[in-house]
């Protein structure tokens, strides 16, 4: 596996994710998740240091679908079909995961928009992040 490669397409991989999850939380959802937390009596906003954690997490969401993409490709799978089986992974393990958990941990705390949103949304955003992370990886000679 060529780690350099991978950590490289993984970053690119993570920046798509940010820029998709910057555009869906701060304008597709942002009214929606406003008006909920106002309604909870909580600050709309975030801290700087927990934005700070969601962008580094993020970060290493993309270099762990490269990582996989890297290790199905070794295993015979395509760049797109390894791609989008990484992506995949990710949405269940992180975006089905924390809807599942708040609408099930937290019911009736957050609208389903704001819950359910983002599960339609990544299920685009990941394999696609993941794909154009991929371009970037070449497996070792």
């Amino acid at each position: 596996m060529n780690v350099t490669r991978v950590i490289l397409g993984g970053l690119l991989a993570g920046l798509v994710l940010n820029v998709g999850e910057a555009a869906l939380h701060g304008v597709v959802l942002a009214d929606a998740t406003a008006a909920a937390m106002t309604a909870l009596g909580r600050a709309a906003t975030g801290s700087n240091a927990g934005l700070a954690s969601l962008i580094g997490i993020t970060f290493l969401q993309g270099v762990l679908g490269v990582m996989l993409v890297a290790l199905l490709i070794s295993r015979g799978a395509t760049r797109p079909v390894g791609a989008v089986l990484a992506g995949l992974a990710l949405w269940m393990s992180s975006g089905v995961y924390s809807a599942v958990y708040i609408g099930a941990g937290l019911p009736n705390v957050m609208p389903a928009d704001v819950v359910w949103w983002p599960v339609a949304w990544e299920l685009v955003e990941y394999p696609l992040a993941i794909f154009i992370g991929a371009l970037a990886y070449k497996p070792r000679a």
